[in-house]
């Protein structure tokens, strides 16, 4: 062996050596700290930069394109859901996290009954401690159908928490109304007729129209009937005027004070409430001017908090709708916001009944969004009217500069804002509640 050939042979096992070691370091370093899973991070922001209010940090979130008008959330699980377009024809329901941005689960993809040109809706549903996503949509049966019906409501229910899909095919009639606020999915006819979806079991319940449970000594019961939610205890039903769950409690018999008890009209359902309008007792002053507003369990019928609001000049048919902050203290619906905790509400508008403001979110902090003079939330969140932020701690609204950008709801320490780009393209953008890590 010459010189040089043991100088390269050397060098070869020195080489040899030192990857050893390198190996052996890396798998004996680290401490039991480096193992555990990195905390999601929200991250570097998203590439629009809306001007929103200053509760928001536009640095830090996140956003998609090309997604559904609906979205759902599922505080428990930190989920958003949305639903992407596959093809021509087909639609899959995708998560992300609230927090980091990160793709959570996706369903199969699957056609829906309605129009390929159309989204299916979103919804979500609580049942006990355990939180759903919910995709519907209604049309003559087709291929894809497991039913025999000539049309159906077609539902996939999914566990927010796994992604597990369920489908269930309820055969209906006519055009329905789908909604989820209460432990069930309820389909109505936005009448008397009813069926009920356990989320947990996919069983599917009817009430007939003539088994309501119509309370004695009730004649405006049993005019305008119509089923309004789902309560653990049974079908919330409404009339022409007053309210019962049916086999449980009658409003009549939860009036709340000062006003008349044969009066209640049921105007909104949430999640473990409902929002309802009464007269003011014959004789009080200000019975011909303004009506009382009251949250009312619907396991008990118990009135939660209540805010005295001046009759509107024009009715326009369009009750307002309760919205819930992530937490469920907090409620908002039109110029109307009410905490649960204090039992306080509020009614926003001028004494004189003019200039209402109509809230569009709310979050777990107390701050609530809306817009004075805007028709609607609709209206509030396209840029009508003008911007407004109120602390419901205090109730006071503060002007937000005219170009501001409402968000459409809150969740786990997180703003929803909706855009359309100049490409006519939907954006769902998603940023950080300004304090919250």
């Amino acid at each position: 062996m010459t010189k040089r050939q043991k100088i390269v042979r050397v060098s070869l096992i020195a080489g040899v050596l030192i990857l050893v070691m390198l190996l052996v370091l890396a798998s004996c370093g680290g401490s039991k700290d480096d193992a555990k899973p990195a905390k999601p991070v929200v991250n570097a922001g998203p590439e629009t930069q809306l001007n929103v209010p200053d509760g928001y940090d536009t640095r830090r979130g996140w956003e998609i394109t090309d997604v559904s008008p609906q979205y759902a959330v599922a505080s428990a699980t930190g989920l958003v859901a949305y639903l992407a377009k596959i093809d021509e024809s087909r639609y899959q329901l995708r998560t992300r996290y609230a927090e980091s941005g990160k793709a959570g689960w996706s369903g199969e993809a699957w056609r829906p009954l309605a129009p390929v040109d159309r989204y299916p809706r979103l919804l979500s549903v609580t049942k006990g401690d355990k939180q759903y996503f919910v995709t519907w949509s209604y049309g003559r049966l087709g291929e894809y159908a497991v039913a025999s019906a000539d049309s159906l409501v077609s539902l996939d229910v999914y566990d927010a928490a796994t992604g597990e899909q369920r489908r269930v095919e309820v055969p209906w009639g006519d055009a329905p109304t789908v909604t989820a606020t209460g432990p069930g999915i309820l389909i109505s006819d936005g009448k008397a007729v009813s069926a009920v979806v356990d989320p947990s079991t996919g069983e599917v319940s009817r009430t007939a129209p003539g088994s309501l449970g119509y309370p004695k000594d009730c004649p405006n019961c049993e005019k305008l009937t119509e089923v309004r939610g789902v309560t653990s205890n049974g079908l919330l039903v409404s009339g022409a005027k007053e309210f019962w769950v049916r086999g449980g409690w009658f409003s009549r018999k939860v009036a709340p004070k000062g006003t008349e008890p044969r009066s209640g009209v049921p105007a909104s359902v949430s999640s473990g409430q409902v929002l309802a309008k009464w007269q003011m007792k014959k004789g009080a002053k200000d019975a011909a001017t303004h009506e009382m507003w009251v949250v009312h369990s619907l396991d008990t019928g118990k009135a939660v908090a209540q805010v005295r609001c001046r009759k509107p000049a024009i009715d326009s048919g369009a009750e307002p709708q309760l919205v819930a902050s992530p937490d469920g203290r907090y409620l908002i619906a039109g110029r109307l916001a009410f905490d649960l905790d204090e039992k306080t509400g509020y009614c926003f508008e001028e004494p004189d009944g003019t200039k209402p403001l109509t809230l569009t979110s709310v979050a777990d902090t107390g701050m609530a969004y809306g817009a004075t003079s805007a028709r609607t939330v609709t209206d509030a969140l396209s840029g009508g009217g003008n911007p407004v932020q109120v602390n419901l701690a205090t109730g006071e609204p503060e002007p937000l500069a005219l170009n501001v950008r409402l968000p459409t709801g809150d969740t786990n320490g997180m703003g929803l804002f909706r855009w359309t780009d100049g490409k006519d393209r939907p954006r769902l953008i998603v940023y950080a509640q300004r304090g919250e890590s």
